[in-house]
């Protein structure tokens, strides 16, 4: 007991009856019934309901206290009526019968409300972060997080790895993001980079013989903000092993993912061992490679089945380097037309020119599309939709890349027209076998797809003897619920495939040892084979809290322009400091139609 509190407000209960107490806190609640003033006091634990009456000395005090005032109550704990225990808080069979009141620190007035969930707008919000973080919602997701991160914690030592601490100050290095760069003083027109991840620094434990490593790394990339990306900093569970393969990755982390979800969640969690679906399949599939396994509606190629069907529009796509998706929507040919006509204006808006459907009634093909299709044609999509009495098709057309994407947006707002997605269960699955290379649409060049660092499929024989656009990777993703958790790979630790892989997407041997010298001339002194992965600590406690942004289990997050609006970050240095690291701010160029 010190002299603010003996107990916190979320500790008293029955077995206190009759005795003295003190409680400090925030006044979360006052009700006034005439000659009674009730006070709801709220800290971390929880929140403890005092009661004084119009009599008392400090009656009129309490009367004054402003909403989220820091208060002191002493008091006796006495035993609610039967009638007025609440048993949605611990302490709801008692109250305290409020003796003495002190002031610790007055609230001014509140820029919104923090006892309820309110409609603050977000830059008010982020500005008074400290009070957004006093509501229930958000207190408990900030406390969720700390949890998950002490459980990975606890689990990743008990199965052997070390935590290792790699630094913040690092080289700048092209990782697909833009780097944050901080001046350096002492060295004049140079600039240390916050890493993007801790990448080169784990593969560099590896080949000094740390078996296996993790630690709860912050990661820094220059990007623009997403509901499931924040702008700025996020973390991770970086981990990485030496003398493993693929599977011996995913047998270290589906485990600690299931039990994590478990522990966390009443939700049912997909067992291990997770799903595995090839990217190739994933994009047929689902047109994305963050599928939501929970939606049970799968997309078919079907371009065949147009060709010489007597579907002029269709034919004439297909010339032009169409391909046809379709999507089988069970039980939904009743619908009314208008529903219909009401998807085909939801695909218009979506800057598509439309999206077309038959319906199977009675063993029989319906719609506009089906008047004017050869039988053969009707009974091949059939054959591969395996469509039923009662259920209807929707069709994609449009180039590969972009028929893929549409087919995955028609594809999840058919699910949730009709309410088929089970969002009773987290539903993992691994991505795996991504391509090697890709051809980059700007400069219309080989490039690498995904992780330069990561090891083709077939060695430095593929590289050598493969058409660089089949060549597969040991590259893979973990992915619940359509969300991306994370990123892995067996990495490439041999300087001749590395160096040919850098060939192939157009980099000579000295730019590659200009931008990767340092892992490049480690590699040279024994690299041992090592792979590994880090899942994302933001986007696990945003599906374990059932949250859709980021920045609502982030305590202290940035807006989407990547500003602090509560301390003013970014904000402008003074001329002395600048001085010092030799820079000089220029006038932002203005635009040219300007």
């Amino acid at each position: 007991m010190n002299n603010y509190r003996s107990h916190t407000c979320g500790e008293l209960s029955k077995e206190n009856i009759g005795k003295k107490v003190i409680i400090s806190g925030w006044l979360n609640k006052k009700r006034d019934h005439g000659k009674l003033l009730f006070l709801d006091i709220r800290d971390n634990y929880g929140i403890t309901q005092c009661v004084i009456d119009n009599d008392h000395k400090d009656f009129s005090v309490a009367e004054a206290i402003k909403l989220e005032s820091v208060i002191k109550i002493s008091g006796q704990v006495i035993k609610r009526s039967d009638d007025t225990i609440n048993k949605n808080i611990k302490t709801g069979i008692i109250e305290i019968q409020i003796e003495d009141i002190t002031i610790l620190n007055e609230c001014i007035t509140l820029p919104f409300q923090v006892a309820q969930e309110d409609d603050a707008p977000e830059d008010i919000r982020l500005n008074f972060r400290y009070l957004d973080l006093r509501k229930e919602r958000l207190k408990k997701n900030i406390l969720l997080r700390s949890e998950v991160i002490n459980f990975i914690r606890k689990r990743m030592i008990e199965q052997g790895f070390y935590e290792i601490q790699t630094p913040i100050l690092s080289a700048s290095s092209p990782e697909g993001a833009r780097d944050y760069l901080v001046p350096s003083r002492i060295h004049h027109g140079k600039f240390y980079a916050l890493p993007q991840a801790p990448q080169i620094f784990k593969q560099l434990l590896m080949v000094a013989g740390f078996d296996k490593y993790f630690q709860i790394a912050p990661c820094f990339r220059d990007e623009d903000a997403r509901a499931d990306r924040s702008p700025g900093e996020f973390y991770q569970l970086d981990f990485e092993m030496s003398f493993v393969e693929q599977d011996d990755i995913f047998n270290e982390i589906e485990p600690l993912m299931y039990d994590l979800f478990k522990t966390y969640t009443d939700l049912e969690v997909s067992p291990y061992p997770f799903k595995r679906i090839t990217y190739a399949e994933s994009l047929e599939k689902f047109g994305t490679d963050k599928p939501d396994l929970r939606n049970p509606l799968y997309i078919n190629d079907i371009t065949n089945c147009f060709e010489d069907s007597g579907f002029k529009i269709f034919e004439e796509n297909i010339k032009r380097g169409h391909v046809i998706k379709s999507i089988k929507l069970p039980e939904s040919s009743n619908q009314p037309r208008a529903w219909f006509d009401k998807m085909n204006d939801w695909a218009r808006k979506n800057n598509q020119k439309g999206l077309g459907y038959i319906v199977f009634e009675e063993g029989e093909f319906k719609g506009p599309i089906a008047k004017n299709m050869k039988k053969k044609n009707l009974e091949k999509i059939m054959e591969i939709t395996d469509i039923n009495d009662g259920d209807s098709i929707f069709f994609i057309s449009n180039h590969q890349n972009e028929a893929n994407i549409f087919a995955s947006q028609v594809r999840e707002k058919l699910c949730d027209e009709k309410k088929l997605r089970k969002t009773s269960k987290f539903e993992f699955c691994w991505i795996i076998d991504y391509p090697m290379f890709e051809i980059n649409k700007e400069s219309g060049k080989i490039d690498f797809s995904h992780n330069p660092f990561s090891m083709p499929q077939g060695g430095l024989n593929s590289l050598n003897n493969d058409d660089p656009l089949k060549i597969l990777a040991w590259q893979f993703d973990i992915v619940c619920n359509g969300v991306e958790l994370s990123s892995g790979a067996i990495r490439n630790h041999k300087t001749d495939i590395m160096s040919k892989a850098f060939e192939i997407a157009g980099y000579s041997n000295n730019d590659l040892k200009k931008r990767f010298g340092g892992l490049y001339k480690a590699f040279q002194y024994g690299a041992p084979p090592h792979g590994g992965c880090a899942p994302g600590i933001d986007r696990i406690v945003m599906l374990l809290a059932n949250e859709i942004n980021l920045r609502e289990i982030v305590p202290f997050p940035m807006n989407q322009q990547a500003e602090d609006l509560m301390l003013g970050a970014p904000n402008s240095i003074d001329e002395k400091h600048l001085k010092e690291l030799q820079l000089m701010i220029r006038e932002k160029e203005k635009d040219e139609k300007n």
